[in-house]
Parts: C-alpha cells; sequence; structure tokens
C-alpha cells in the first residue's frame, strides 16, 4: 500500500515540478504520435525520426523518472522493476485514448 501511495506522489510531484510548457510539449508530442509510455516505465520513441527537442525532452523526463523510480525502490527495500512495471500500470491508466503505450516490447498500439 506505501509502494501505490508513493507511486501515486511521484506522478504528482513529477506534474508539479515540471513546467506547464514542458509539460505541455510531452503531452503534444504524444498527441502527435511521436512518443509513448514503455512497458519498462518509461517514455520511449513511437516514430524513429523525432525532433531534437523531443530527444531532449524524452531524456529528461526518464531521468526524472529513473531519479524517482530508484527512491520509491529504496524507501520501500524492493527492486527499481517492481516500481517501474507498478508506474507503467499508473501511466496507462492516465494515457489519453489515441496516445500510444507499448502492447508488447518493440510494438505499439493506439489506447482506445
Amino acid at each position: 500500500m506505501r509502494l501505490i501511495k508513493s507511486l501515486t506522489r511521484v506522478f504528482f510531484l513529477l506534474a508539479f515540478t515540471t513546467s506547464m510548457a514542458f509539460a505541455a510539449s510531452l503531452d503534444e508530442a504524444k498527441a502527435a504520435g511521436q512518443i509513448g509510455e514503455k512497458q519498462d516505465g518509461y517514455i520511449g520513441f513511437v516514430q524513429q525520426n523525432v525532433p531534437a527537442d523531443v530527444t531532449a525532452l524524452v531524456a529528461d523526463v526518464n531521468a526524472q523518472r529513473r531519479q524517482r523510480y530508484e527512491q520509491i525502490a529504496r524507501e520501500n527495500n524492493i527492486e527499481i522493476g517492481q516500481v517501474a512495471k507498478l508506474a507503467f500500470s499508473r501511466a496507462v491508466e492516465n494515457t489519453l485514448s489515441g496516445n500510444f503505450v507499448e502492447s508488447r516490447p518493440g510494438q505499439w498500439a493506439r489506447k482506445p
């Protein structure tokens, strides 16, 4: 239960520590079908050729997620992979219809 509360906090904190422009860019890139939520709990590239600013955005978001996942794993004495797996489940729940999620490793599907 503590892990779930921590994961809820991670998404809340990431949303508010990120500038509105940053968040809008992430949402725009998702809506454009350039990026999506990967099963490993990170953002991945749906398209091969994305603008440099989107590549930088993904790197930044993934670094923030990794840092937070590590913190949650340490606090709960579990593996980071477990945290990332739960984070993916939460991310899928929060993904807007029409945006991409990884259905199988390397395969993308639009969320209905």
